[in-house]
């Protein structure tokens, strides 16, 4: 596949994907209320009894969202699309 037309979560990290975040979260302060409101919503069950103790997303379940929102198992989502998914999420009790 021609580089131009590779999906923009392709060369996408996780990290990559935090800090975009993070810089968005400065410009605009109830984003990161909303990222908060999702982070917690996704953690796994039970992360309190297993090691590192935080409360991070499953990964199959991780996989599985992927999966479903874009078709690979292996995808990570634009800033913009965690960022409206958020906003939208929040709108929802």
């Amino acid at each position: 596949m021609h580089p131009s037309r590779m999906p923009p979560y392709v060369n996408m990290t996780w990290t990559g994907l935090a800090i975009r975040l993070a810089m968005r979260c400065i410009a605009h302060p109830t984003l990161a209320l909303d990222l908060v409101r999702v982070a917690w919503r996704f953690r796994a069950r039970d992360w309190y009894r297993q090691w590192p103790f935080l409360p991070v997303p499953d990964r199959t379940y991780m996989d599985w969202r992927m999966h479903t929102a874009f078709g690979d198992h292996h995808a990570i989502p634009s800033a913009d699309d965690v960022a409206r998914y958020a906003r939208w999420a929040s709108r929802i009790p």
